[in-house]
């Protein structure tokens, strides 16, 4: 036959299953992904060693902050230097009130206000809000001091300015002034008398600060009656109360406007009229007219950045005006409440919002008397409109300024990453200036519409849609946004500012310069002229060198005096005035960028963060939009600094970064903690099919976005979001696995879970170190060591306890390797503290145990057995009768039952057993600390021969944390040596600790213990009976197959009574013994007589009660009597060592053999 031969080449068709593929598939995308976190990694560090990491700053990461904005070294009178000595006279002192009133508008906005306004904001305790106000006693007096500065600059302003245009006719002119109008001066005016509207606002509208102070002089009062008991002299308390009425008079009462209008501007003294100069009072209407004609065509539109602040400078001027002169503009009054229905109210400053139309109503009554009243509520009626609108345009105007932020950034970013070509230098700084202030417009409008609303809806208490709040929110991220994008590019922004200054001063120097020549090439003279020419020289001057407020100031007043007589054509001021508004805007660029996207004013509205938090909660996919909001919110810990009304500012940072992380761990990190964990549990139990999880039913959230958030910075600490949230499941997973060890591998599939969904590193628990062993903890059982002996029974021979009853379909069992589990996981420490607990629990059962003993009914039935035992042992064979035992366990019942129907005797069982139980329990432990350290000690080779490594590291020199190490070795293998050794003889010290308390004399009434042990193990066997036919049942309450803890128990207390001798001498099991076989010998030969008869029933109850006795003979052999050795009770071999002293007994347990 011929066989087939196969090619050695040849091989079976392979059936393709397509997973070949899909496994190079994958260990591709894994390669790509190795390869891509790598070249990250690379361009990082290339990035990290690169010179232009400069160009792009960090905002959460600023070691450095950058400023721009320059400082004047020179004088002003250095300055202002021209041949023309009158006019520099006039520009210097004009030069000099206004720097004053920037130094005082700069002083309180910095140190004042705030202060102002976070006064009293923290929680007082009673007697708190007194001591708050005594230290605030020293600011107010600060603050006194600063209102009367304000007062004289005021009074100052106005002389100057009337002694320059005065009518009378006597007064010799200083310079021809027809045609100068010296509108910067006003302003600045202007500026100072909101300085003071905004004092008086915070003031008015500050209760706690008013209550408080109330509550302060309500104490002085009670100082005032009494003063010995403050220890403060009489004569002392006078003054300081003219001093607190004073301040209360002048800055608490709402006055602090109204006082300055109403000084006397007239001082005959110096030749100063004011009230009656009339040109002055000309000038004054027309600079006021002036500048509202600016602040009206520009205000509420896209180009506004100033207007408002102006418009409140513009009130308080026309305020001032009517108080000095006493005329009304009725036109221009109609004018300015105008403006009330576009611009219903203004922010001045944080929470604190102003309402012109109150203002000019109250501080200028005559001409509201001359306005119609029902015009006058129409405007106020207004406030409410305005809400009502801008709710209803609030989410139009976030999607609009949404788009012109996003495009302005992106134009931001293309413009500064382009390098300056030198043949389009002049272009591109062009349009670099115009995108630095198109940024400043855009961050004024936001912030204005952000602040307004605001501000609003709280001082007219009304609600606030969530839209709404949400609206806003999104719009101080916006705002945020601008102002990291300056701070984004500093450094191309501060080469760019210092470029851009100078191409600005180059245009404003050569539309200068052209007047210059105009009114040089014009030979007519004139000291009119001449003051035009020097004004134009100083300016010049002033602009050649570096863009400073002063000389910015100085060029301003220059050119008031330099524009007269036509010098400049229409078509060149309009754009010198641009140019030099241009000019102010670049100069202050960081100034303005971070005045404007400054949010200190969130701190009086941190109601709506929780709001914002569910918000990005429920839109996880802009999580990092988070960023924006806490650089909002770390705003206002600048202005907190100034807190002078406690002991240190720090109590108020304190509370705010408490109450700012309270809100954030409860409205976002911990529902997120929450809700990760139920949707790694749902995924892994997914076969349980507990909840619909199908996202196209109850849709589908992305929280994995929240972990790629970068941490965000709040105050001196980092929020990362990752890292806390896999600190919750690590602790979390650590301690649910520790309660319950059978479900470690559950929660490691969890682990596993989150790294690859969320990408979260988890920390592996090692528990429960490597075992699928399950059981309850050593820790537990210890600390509930009366529940446990009560509820498991103990086997002696497997050492294990199992549970007497459950609810579950199992029984919980307790064996070696689970207290070695227990050990390892907690250390060798608890089996000492363990076997402490023991001896607390036996202290308590043997003081029960003696009061059963001393009972009466019991002493004397025990006493009356041992007499009778005594008259009867010659004739019993020394052996203690069976029936007497039968008859004190029959007997013990008719002294009454518990509601479930145990005897005394019962009880007294259960107490032994359960002092057996808690003795199994503590050989258990030694057993299992014995197997714990054997286990981990096997690698060493030698025991007996363990080298000192500490002694070997010291020897080579190495390090100390090495040496440090090996000391830790060396004391952990001394710990676990001694430990794997014979271990501790914890029953030896059981015994002994109780011993002799035992046997002495006040405790005679114990020594008749051995006698009840007989009716005990008739008792116990019994019992023993019953449980074991409950299994065969279907109710299977009260069931149990093993009850050791009653030997340990008897054997135990016959050692601590030392009478195992006295029990020996009653013979009992052979008592039991000869008894169960004399009736057994009985039944047999009955049985043999009535089989003859041929009666089956009498037969069948014979072999009943053949097996009933046989039952109860083994129990007795296998539960009690070891052998027949007359030193085995109860299965333990209790043998006296002579090697280590009388009574020392050594448990060894064996299986019993009869």
């Amino acid at each position: 036959m011929a066989v087939e031969t196969i090619a050695p080449d040849w091989e079976f068709d392979r059936f393709d299953d397509g997973s070949q593929k899909i496994h190079t598939e994958v260990q591709l995308k894994n390669y790509s992904k190795f390869l891509e976190e790598y070249t990250s990694q690379l361009k990082g560090i290339e990035e990290a060693l690169d010179d232009s990491i400069g160009d792009v700053w960090d905002f959460t990461l600023d070691p450095i902050a950058l400023k721009l904005l320059p400082y004047e070294q020179t004088s002003l009178l250095e300055l202002i230097k021209t041949d023309n000595k009158v006019l520099n006279k006039v520009i210097t002192v004009y030069a000099a009130l206004c720097g004053e009133v920037k130094k005082l508008k700069y002083e309180v906005s910095t140190h004042v206000l705030f202060f102002l306004i976070t006064v009293c904001e923290t929680s007082v305790h009673e007697g708190e809000s007194q001591i708050q106000m005594g230290r605030f006693i020293s600011f107010l007096q600060e603050l006194s001091c600063f209102v009367s500065r304000c007062y004289e600059v005021v009074v100052s302003i106005i002389h100057q300015l009337a002694a320059l245009y005065n009518s009378s006719k006597g007064a010799t002119k200083i310079i021809e002034s027809s045609g100068v109008h010296f509108q910067v001066v006003y302003e600045h005016l202007g500026e100072l008398l909101v300085v003071l509207i905004t004092l008086d606002e915070i003031m008015e509208n500050h209760a706690t600060l008013k209550d408080h102070w109330k509550m302060y002089k309500r104490l002085l009062k009670s100082v005032h009656h009494n003063p010995g008991k403050f220890s403060i002299p009489e004569e002392k308390l006078k003054p300081f109360e003219k001093l607190l009425l004073k301040l209360e008079g002048q800055l608490l009462d709402g006055m602090i406007v109204q006082a300055c209008v109403e000084q006397r501007f007239d001082d005959p003294a110096e030749g100063v009229g004011v009230s009656k100069n009339s040109s002055f009072a000309e000038e004054f209407a027309f600079n006021i007219r002036s500048i509202f004609t600016s602040v009206e065509s520009k205000i509420g539109e896209p180009s506004e950045i100033d207007q408002r602040d102006k418009y409140a400078a513009v009130c308080g001027l026309f305020v001032l005006h009517f108080h000095i002169f006493r005329s009304v503009d009725k036109k221009l009054y109609k004018a300015l409440l105008d403006i009330c229905k576009k611009v219903p109210a203004v922010t001045l400053i944080a929470n604190i919002i102003w309402f012109p139309d109150a203002f000019l109503t109250v501080k200028v009554p005559a001409a509201a008397k001359l306005m119609d009243k029902k015009s006058l509520q129409t405007i106020k009626a207004q406030r409410d409109t305005y809400l009502q609108q801008r709710a209803q345009t609030l989410t139009k105007d976030v999607q609009s300024y949404y788009v012109f932020v996003t495009s302005w950034m992106m134009k931001m970013e293309s413009l500064l990453s382009k390098e300056n070509k030198s043949d389009k230098l002049a272009e591109d700084l062009n349009s670099r200036c115009n995108v630095f202030v198109q940024g400043i417009l855009y961050a004024y409008s936001i912030s204005t519409i952000i602040k307004t609303t605001m501000n609003m809806y709280m001082s007219m208490q009304r609600p606030m849609t969530k839209t709404s709040v949400k609206a806003l929110c999104r719009l101080v991220e916006l705002l945020k946004a601008v102002g990291h994008t300056f701070h984004r590019r500093s450094m191309v922004v501060a080469d760019s500012v210092s470029l851009i200054t100078l191409q600005l001063q180059s245009q404003a120097l050569n539309a200068i310069s052209n007047a210059k020549k105009r009114v040089i090439s014009d030979k007519k003279y004139s000291e009119q002229r001449l003051d035009v020419l020097s004004s134009l020289v100083l300016a010049e001057n002033a602009l050649s060198g570096p863009s400073t407020k002063e000389r910015r100031l100085v060029v301003s007043l220059a050119l008031c005096v330099g524009t007269q007589l036509k010098t400049f054509k229409d078509e060149e001021l309009l754009p010198l005035q641009v140019v030099l508004k241009k000019l102010d805007l670049i100069s202050e660029l960081c100034e303005r960028v971070r005045l404007q996207c400054d949010c200190s004013f969130l701190y009086w509205h941190r109601a709506v963060f929780p709001i914002y938090l569910d918000d990005v909660y429920d839109n996880a996919v802009d999580a990092a939009r988070m960023h924006y909001m806490f650089s909002a919110l770390r705003d206002s810990v600048p202005c907190m600094l100034y807190a002078k009304h406690l002991e240190s500012c720090d109590q108020l940072l304190e509370c705010f970064d408490k109450e700012i992380m309270g809100v954030f761990n409860e409205h976002l990190l911990d529902k997120l903690c929450k809700e990760i964990e139920k949707d790694l549990r749902l995924s892994v139990h997914t076969h349980l099919k507990l909840d619909d999880r199908n996202p196209f039913k109850v849709g589908m959230k992305d929280l994995a976005h929240f972990f790629s958030v970068k941490p965000i910075r709040f105050f001196n600490r980092f929020i990362h979001i990752k890292a806390y949230v896999t600190h919750y499941l690590d602790k979390t997973f650590y301690n649910l696995t520790t309660v319950a060890l059978h479900d470690w591998a559950t929660y490691s599939e969890m682990r596993n879970l989150a790294t690859q969904r969320y990408g979260l590193t988890m920390t592996e628990a090692h528990l429960p170190s490597q075992t699928l062993e399950q059981g309850l903890d050593v820790l537990e059982i210890m600390r509930n060591i009366h529940v446990f002996v009560s509820r498991y029974l103990y086997n002696l021979n497997n050492q294990i306890f199992v549970e007497k009853a459950s609810n579950n379909k199992h029984l919980n069992t307790i064996n070696i390797r689970h207290v070695a589990n227990s050990i390892r996981t907690h250390g060798t420490g608890i089996m000492n503290t363990t076997v402490n607990f023991t001896y607390q629990f036996l202290r308590k059962k043997f003081y029960i145990f003696s009061q059963f003993m001393y009972d009466e009914h019991i002493k004397s039935r025990l006493i009356k057995d041992i007499r009778f035992f005594r008259e009867i042992k010659d004739q019993s064979d020394h052996k203690y009768p069976f029936e007497r035992a039968e008859k004190f366990n029959r007997g013990i019942r008719k002294l009454g039952l518990t509601p479930d129907g145990q005897s005394y005797l019962d009880q007294f069982r259960q107490l032994i057993s359960q002092i057996g139980n808690a003795m199994g329990y503590v050989r258990m432990i030694r057993s299992g600390g014995l197997h714990c350290c054997s286990s981990a000690i096997r690698f060493v080779p030698d025991l007996e021969d363990i080298v000192n490594f500490e002694e070997l590291v010291k020897e080579e020199g190495l390090s100390e944390e090495t040496q440090r190490s090996a000391s830790v070795l060396d004391s952990v293998l001394s710990d676990l040596t001694s430990n794997s050794a014979e271990g501790t003889e914890y029953f030896k010290k059981l015994v002994a600790v109780f011993a002799p308390e035992f046997r002495s004399a006040k405790n005679m009434h114990l020594r008749n213990f051995y006698m009840i042990v007989p009716p005990l193990t008739v008792n116990f066997v019994e019992h023993s009976i019953s449980c074991k036919e409950k299994l065969n049942k279907k109710n299977k309450t009260g069931a149990a197959f093993t009850d050791d803890g009653f030997a340990m128990g008897v054997a135990y207390i016959l050692k601590l009574l030392d009478q195992y001798l006295e029990f020996d001498s009653l013979h009992w099991f052979q008592a039991v013994r000869d008894k169960y076989r004399k009736e057994l010998s009985a039944v047999a030969k009955e049985q043999t007589v009535q089989s003859a008869g041929q009666d089956e029933k009498l037969l069948q109850t014979m072999n009943l009660t053949q097996k009933r006795l046989d039952v109860y003979l083994q129990v007795f052999k296998k539960r009690l009597s070891g052998n027949d050795d007359p030193h085995v009770i109860f299965g333990v071999f209790c043998v006296k060592d002579q090697h280590r002293g009388l009574g020392n007994i050594l448990f060894i347990f064996t299986q019993p053999v009869f």
